[in-house]
């Protein structure tokens, strides 16, 4: 009996199979939805030619909205948002004083347009995404934004003149979210679209002038405030757009990434545990923080000002260096570097006193929480980043007994002028002990 009610079950099974038939319309739907080409993320991004992306949703739940600009929109992923019309509008002023300008070279709004429409395909290409702008939008779109980021930049840098009255200029908060927004990873136009308008734009006698890196990097500098010789040794830089090239200022020559090593590498502990174990941490005086040296038991860190525009500046350099595979990964490298540094609000207490970090920003507390957080959810590969030999040494010297354990006695016996005397007052007492005993000893031995 069981087994032929199992026979029965069979049947019914393969008279099932039999009677489900495959939908030809949900075929033709799969084979439409097999030949389009991804919306999202589109076969752009994976090409090194590809540099403009959105930033990782892992990344934008830990920073929230540090990557979306707030008063202007470059390019086409904000295009369009209603919190940032107001400067939409001023967007076609510049252009009209623009045009107004060149217009003595007999140049107008179509020569713009046709400069810019060979460049195309090459741009779109530049994004991650597929952009659903036709030609003669997009090609506008550059115009728009491009004009209006070198007009900025001439105004800002004074090579043109401002109108007393322009609000862009009178209302000083203005400048401050420009500076953030022009290097947001979202918010980005190809450098190259800069360079051919702004080589067209030119006037009679501009061609000797600052280049477009230049006026770019001085346009930053007046949030970065880095030494104008530092800035004039990147007169003839070109990245990929202004976030790039801003990033690429701060990388030196000498920097490179190192080949991997026979052996693996190893995150560095905090300041707390490193000073334990003898490792002290003062200021270097390179030119760009990012070059960190190690010797003689002591980290040299330049100086870093973390405040409003820094944080986001590198927030999005590390984003960047995410999502571009073709990049060096010298900023994730050195946001590692800080977030294994520090753990609590005391370790930048300690890097604040010993002049590494500038805090204005807000307190201690929150300036960990934006380290902590510059370090999250991020790839990173230790044994080929830049700082690979500093890590290892550190951890060498944090390995070495001797070290620690001297370190360790000097960190607690002598921290503070109490704790010395502390120390001192029970050397004593124990040194008078080892006296009394002894004598004590000698005198019961002579009796004898």
């Amino acid at each position: 009996m069981g087994s032929s009610k199992q026979t029965g079950e069979e049947q019914g099974n393969e008279e099932a199979v039999k009677a489900w038939e495959i939908n030809k319309d949900r075929i033709a739907c799969m084979q439409k939805q097999i030949s389009e080409p991804p919306r999202l993320l589109s076969k752009a991004a994976g090409r090194s030619s590809c540099c403009i992306f959105r930033v990782p949703q892992s990344l934008v739940e830990v920073n929230g909205r540090s990557y979306q600009p707030r008063i202007v929109s470059i390019g086409p992923f904000h295009r369009g948002s209603a919190q940032l019309k107001m400067i939409e509008e001023h967007k076609w002023r510049y252009l009209g004083s623009l045009l107004s300008r060149i217009q003595s070279r007999g140049l107008g709004l179509e020569d713009l347009l046709k400069a810019v429409q060979p460049l195309e395909m090459k741009a779109r290409d530049c994004y991650s995404e597929a952009i659903h702008l036709d030609t003669d939008e997009f090609i506008e779109m550059m115009v728009l934004d491009g004009c209006f980021i070198i007009e900025l930049f001439r105004k800002v840098g004074k090579l043109v003149s401002c109108q007393p009255d322009d609000p862009l200029f009178s209302m000083a908060w203005l400048l401050a979210f420009f500076y953030r927004d022009l290097l947001r990873l979202e918010n980005q136009i190809p450098y190259f679209v800069l360079e051919c308008l702004f080589d067209l734009t030119q006037m009679p006698g501009e061609e000797s002038g600052p280049s477009l890196s230049s006026i770019a990097l001085e346009f930053f500098n007046n949030a970065m405030l880095r030494p104008d010789a530092d800035i004039a040794k990147y007169h003839d830089l070109k990245g990929k757009h202004l976030l790039d090239l801003v990033r690429m200022s701060y990388i030196p020559s000498d920097q490179g990434e190192p080949h991997r090593g026979e052996t693996p590498t190893h995150v560095i502990h905090c300041v707390s545990k490193l000073r334990r174990a003898g490792i002290k941490l003062n200021p270097g005086k390179a030119d760009s923080f990012l070059v960190v040296k190690f010797r003689g038991g002591v980290i040299e860190m330049p100086t870093i000002t973390i405040d409003d525009f820094m944080s986001s500046f590198l927030m999005n350099c590390v984003a960047y260096e995410q999502c571009h595979s073709s990049c060096s990964k010298h900023f994730t490298t050195y946001a590692t570097l800080l977030d294994c540094l520090v753990n609590t609000y005391k370790d930048v207490e300690y890097l604040i006193d010993r002049n590494i970090l500038e805090n204005y920003f807000g307190t201690d507390a929150e300036v960990a929480r934006f380290i902590n957080n510059l370090g999250k959810d991020i790839a990173f590969d230790i044994d080929i980043c830049y700082l690979s030999r500093l890590f290892d040494d550190v951890n060498q010297y944090y390995k070495n007994s001797w070290h620690v354990q001297w370190a360790s006695f000097k960190y607690t016996y002598f921290k503070t002028p109490w704790s010395f005397l502390s120390a001192l007052a029970a050397l004593i007492l124990l040194l008078l002990t080892l006296a009394q005993t002894f004598y004590t000893i000698y005198s019961t031995y002579k009796k004898i």
